[in-house]
C-alpha cells in the first residue's frame, strides 16, 4: 500500500482516522473483505472434511486432531514445536452469524518474554498461562479500527472509526487456546460501556493520537479513567512482508488467535473471532516509553520487544458464551 503524508491522522476524540482522509482506507477494506472471503472459503473447505467441534475437543475431552510430530526444528532462527495444544480447529470459522464485523489495521504487535509465575496471580486459576518453549509473553498491541458495526447493519459515522491498544497474554482453557487482556484502551467511550458490560472485558477510556508519514507510525496514548492512568508512546518504521505464520512457529504463537477470554465473578467466558492468517510485515521500533505495564500491574518490560506489523485485516466477532 502506497503511503504519503496525506495519510496522516490526528484523532484525540475518535472522530478522524487516517483511513478517512485519504484512499487508505477504501483500500484497506478493500483488501481485508477480499480476505475475509478467501477466508470464509477455506473454513467451508475445510468444515466440508471433517465435523470436529469449534473447540478442539471430543466428547471425553481430549483433543479432537491428530497432534504433529514432536520434532524440534532450528535453523534461520525459527523455532517449530509441537507442545501438544491443539491450535489449529479454533480457528475455523464458529457457526452462525457473527454479532459484529471489524476492520483492524495500523497495528503493531510488540511482545516481551516473561515468566509464567510472575503472571499466574494476574489471571483467573481457572486458566492456565499458554506458553511457547517454557516461556508466558506480554503483548502491547497499538492499532486503529473501522467501519465497526453490528452484523446487520451499516457503519455509524463518527461512532465507527477509532482507535485501540491492548496489554494482553496467552492462555488455555480446557485446552483451548486464547487471549487473556489485562486491559484495553480507546478514545470511543461507547466501546468501553458496550465490551465492559457485554464482554466483561477490562476497557478503559483514553486519548489516543495516530499519526502517519510515508512508512512511519507514531502513536501516542494517554489513559484518562484517573483510577489507572497510564502513557504510551511508540514510533515504528513498516518493514517487508513476511510470509505467513507457520503452525509451530512463535510468530503463530503470538498472533493467531482466535477466540478472547474475560472473567465475571467465578464464571469464565469465551468470545470467537475468525479471520484470515495475519499479513505479517517486519518493522522496527524507533522509540517507545509507557508505563501503561505498570499500571496494569504487571512487572515493568525491559528490553527490546519483539515486533511484527499488520497494514488491515477484516474481523467477524461472536457475542461470548460461558466456557
Amino acid at each position: 500500500m502506497t503511503k504519503d503524508k496525506d495519510d496522516e491522522q490526528a484523532n484525540g476524540d475518535g472522530k478522524t482516522t487516517a483511513a478517512k482522509k485519504t484512499g487508505v482506507k477504501k483500500s484497506a477494506t478493500r483488501k481485508a473483505g477480499a480476505s475475509r472471503k478467501r477466508a470464509s472459503s477455506k473454513s467451508a473447505s475445510s468444515k466440508s472434511v471433517s465435523s470436529k467441534s469449534a473447540e478442539g475437543k471430543s466428547a471425553n475431552g481430549e483433543s479432537a486432531l491428530s497432534k504433529t510430530s514432536t520434532t524440534r526444528v532450528v535453523g534461520r532462527k525459527k523455532v517449530i514445536l509441537d507442545d501438544g495444544v491443539d491450535r489449529e480447529t479454533i480457528r475455523r470459522r464458529p457457526a452462525g452469524l457473527p454479532l459484529m464485523e471489524h476492520h483492524w489495521g495500523k497495528l503493531l504487535f510488540m511482545h516481551w518474554p516473561i515468566s509464567a509465575e510472575r503472571l499466574r496471580s494476574l489471571v483467573p486459576p481457572q486458566l492456565e498461562i499458554d506458553t511457547f518453549d517454557g516461556e508466558a509473553w506480554v503483548g502491547v498491541t497499538p492499532f486503529t479500527m473501522w467501519d465497526v458495526r453490528l452484523s446487520f447493519t451499516p457503519p455509524v459515522p463518527y461512532l465507527s472509526d477509532f482507535h485501540e491498544l491492548n496489554v494482553r497474554t496467552y492462555v488455555l482453557y480446557r485446552g483451548v487456546p486464547g487471549v487473556w487482556f489485562f486491559s484495553l484502551n480507546t478514545n470511543s467511550s461507547m466501546t468501553v460501556l458496550g465490551a465492559r458490560t457485554f464482554y466483561f472485558l477490562p476497557y478503559f477510556n483514553a486519548r489516543i493520537d495516530l499519526r502517519q508519514d510515508a512508512d512511519t507510525i507514531n502513536y501516542r496514548l494517554r489513559r484518562t479513567d484517573s483510577a489507572r492512568p497510564a502513557e504510551f508512546e511508540a514510533t515504528w518504521e513498516i518493514g517487508e512482508e513476511l510470509p505467513e505464520a507457520e503452525p509451530g512457529t512463535l510468530e503463530f504463537f503470538l498472533t493467531e488467535r482466535y477466540c478472547l477470554y474475560s472473567a465475571s465473578g467465578e464464571s469464565i467466558f469465551r468470545a470467537r473471532i475468525h479471520h484470515p492468517p495475519w499479513p505479517l510485515r517486519q518493522a522496527a521500533l524507533r522509540s517507545h516509553t509507557s508505563d501503561i505495564a505498570e499500571s496494569d500491574y504487571l512487572p515493568k518490560l525491559k528490553g527490546k520487544p519483539l515486533v511484527h506489523y499488520a497494514e488491515a485485516l477484516a474481523v467477524d466477532v461472536w457475542t461470548p458464551e460461558k466456557a
